[in-house]
């Protein structure tokens, strides 16, 4: 108890010297603040950006691969040459693969490009066509607003029937109903059975609202499988905890289809989210880095000051701390009455600056539109910084106080 009673009492004269010299505490604090700021909103940036791109990243399908003609991480050591010779998947081989493949859960089959689709008056660019197996959307969860999505009949006999972005939806029909109108792509009409739900776009820059969806069957009509340009692809949805193995039986299978031998390198590429994960790792650990270092630097600038007030502090009660020992009060008392000073007026300054972090990600969420937000770890870093960088800046000066002679002390001014 005698020990919770000194500590209660250094507690109150470091919060009354901080109230008593109000300048010099709001002069300190900047140091602290400027550098807690520094650090953690480097911080809660690249933690936002991270769980935003990797929401992105997951919804593209964390088991699911991609059978391509290029791959998404390229070999430095192959010729740019052997990649662009390689054939495109065919529906042959996607035929085959959701035959034999024992590991896969859906495959599916999409190809498309760059298109300007028409109604009646109304005309879009830069629309995103594609040709898709039914089985995309076991792959891809679409959510449809209206209408409903393609069958497997209407697939494989290639109907002309086609499911719409949100965007699609609202610039070509306004506010009438796009579902059984037929709208025009590359001169070919096609009857609209379904509208996805607006999602907006995601961090990587892909979105379902200017996308138009069709049988692949029918989009053959004006897509070459074979070109470069077409982008087929054939994706494959591992079962749940099977994707190590799923990437085996698919170069197993693939080297066979292609009837490739032993020492042949493959001439197909298996992409998965995974590689892009990886080359983000790398990013977001030296953007930490150096947000890091930044934040150490304005922190230890920050330090600085508050040594400095301290010292001057102590100098200034030295009468003061002579009259408390002569009366009994011990040299811990002491110690510890400045050294909470010095990490209080810490976590304030760090406070102050998670404060203004926290006004910041408000911005950012609700002007800016970025989600962004200062998760528990960061506020609990930028305490613990604002408290370590208390105890090492105020201990010398605390300790020079707790062995001041209290007869030199009290004749000190």
């Amino acid at each position: 108890m005698l020990y919770l009673r000194l500590l209660k009492e250094s507690l109150f004269f470091a919060i009354d010297s901080l109230i008593v010299n109000k300048l010099r505490t709001i002069l300190s604090l900047l140091g602290i603040t400027i550098g807690i700021f520094a650090m953690v909103s480097v911080f809660t940036m690249v933690d936002s950006l991270e769980n935003n791109i990797r929401s992105s990243i997951s919804s593209l399908g964390d088991n699911v691969i991609y059978v391509a003609q290029m791959p998404w991480d390229f070999d430095p050591d192959q010729a740019w040459w052997d990649y662009i010779s390689r054939p495109q998947p065919d529906l042959d081989e996607f035929k085959m693969l959701k035959k034999q493949l024992q590991n896969a859960e859906s495959v599916a089959m999409v190809l498309g490009g760059a298109n300007t689709i028409k109604y009646k008056n109304n005309s879009m660019d830069n629309v995103e066509g594609n040709g898709v197996t039914s089985e995309y959307n076991s792959i891809w969860d679409l959510s449809i607003e209206k209408g409903r999505y393609i069958t497997e009949l209407e697939s494989n006999s290639g109907r002309p029937v086609a499911v719409i972005g949100a965007d699609i939806a609202s610039t070509l029909f306004g506010t009438s109903d796009p579902l059984g109108k037929k709208l025009k792509i590359k001169g070919r009409k096609v009857e609209v059975i379904g509208v996805l739900e607006k999602e907006g776009e995601s961090m990587m820059g892909s979105s379902n609202d200017r996308k138009i969806l069709m049988p692949l069957q029918f989009a053959r009509n004006f897509y070459n499988m074979r070109s470069r340009s077409s982008g087929a692809v054939i994706m494959v949805k591992a079962k749940p905890g099977a994707v190590d193995a799923l990437t085996d039986e698919l170069t197993g299978v693939m080297r066979s289809l292609r009837k490739l031998k032993p020492k042949v390198k493959d001439n197909f590429a298996l992409n998965k989210m995974s590689m892009i994960s990886q080359g983000f790792d790398q990013i977001f650990g030296v953007i930490n880095i150096s947000g890091f270092v930044i934040g150490v630097f304005s922190i230890l600038v920050g330090g600085f000051s508050i040594a400095n007030i301290m010292f001057v502090s102590v100098k200034e009660r030295t009468s003061l701390i002579g009259i408390q020992k002569s009366l009994g009060a011990k040299n811990f008392f002491i110690l510890f009455q400045f050294l909470f000073e010095s990490v209080f007026l810490c976590l304030i300054g760090g406070a102050v600056g998670l404060f203004f972090i926290f006004l910041g990600t408000l911005v950012m969420t609700y002007v800016v539109d970025f989600p962004t937000t200062l998760g528990v770890g960061n506020i609990l870093l930028g305490f613990g910084l604002s408290a370590g960088i208390g105890i090492i800046a105020g201990i010398v000066p605390s300790y020079q106080a707790s062995r001041l002679d209290p007869v030199e002390a009290i004749r000190a001014n």
